[in-house]
């Protein structure tokens, strides 16, 4: 089973990466054609708009995912074990409760959407609501997987916190301010 949820992740990677370069290429062109020989594709723009939300969407999937979202956890690391998990507790409980309202709403306009063309490419405009479909099952199946893991006290005290300070941690990149000592500058005193 920990091998489907790794290539779903990864399959999710490689859609990102391909909707970002697809919108690098149909922006990058329109821009050429546009400048250099005054014309341009207008289903471009459609396409690049709908391909961004899409990343936006599933980029946030993974992040949920793996931790990378932005949050301050200086609080929740000053209370004990049973605060962080207590914490922990209501705040997957909030996510889920927000989670299932976009979902609900999202299947609503995309039924609504259905059978609405786009302006340009005529394609349902249901896709464009439909990512809000797809990130709901699938955050909300991270949320409560999450949520039973806290509840049958399969976590660790790393776990605990699911927030990163910074974008260079998120990132992977350890920052100045992660390490005190790393911080302060080292004085070396001149001999008289």
């Amino acid at each position: 089973m920990a091998a489907l949820v790794e290539l779903y992740f990864r399959a999710l990677k490689a859609v990102i990466a391909f909707l970002l370069a697809a919108m690098v290429a149909m922006v990058f062109g329109n821009v050429v054609l546009r400048y250099g020989f005054n014309s341009g594709i207008t289903v471009s723009e459609e396409l690049a708009r709908w391909s961004f939300v899409w990343m936006v969407f599933i980029g946030a999937v993974v992040a949920l995912r793996e931790h990378r979202h932005l949050g301050m956890d200086f609080i929740v690391k000053a209370l004990p074990r049973r605060g962080r998990k207590a914490c922990l507790v209501v705040s997957h409980l909030l996510m889920i409760f927000v989670t299932w309202l976009l979902l609900r709403g999202s299947w609503k306009q995309t039924l609504l959407n259905l059978d609405v063309p786009a302006p340009v490419t005529g394609l349902s405009s249901g896709w464009f609501y439909g990512i809000g479909v797809f990130f709901g099952v699938s955050a909300g199946i991270i949320l409560i997987y999450e949520l039973y893991r806290i509840l049958t006290g399969r976590v660790s005290d790393d776990e605990l916190i699911v927030v990163v300070e910074n974008e260079e941690f998120a990132a992977g990149v350890p920052a100045i301010g992660d390490d005190p000592a790393a911080a302060r500058p080292k004085i070396v005193k001149a001999k008289p």
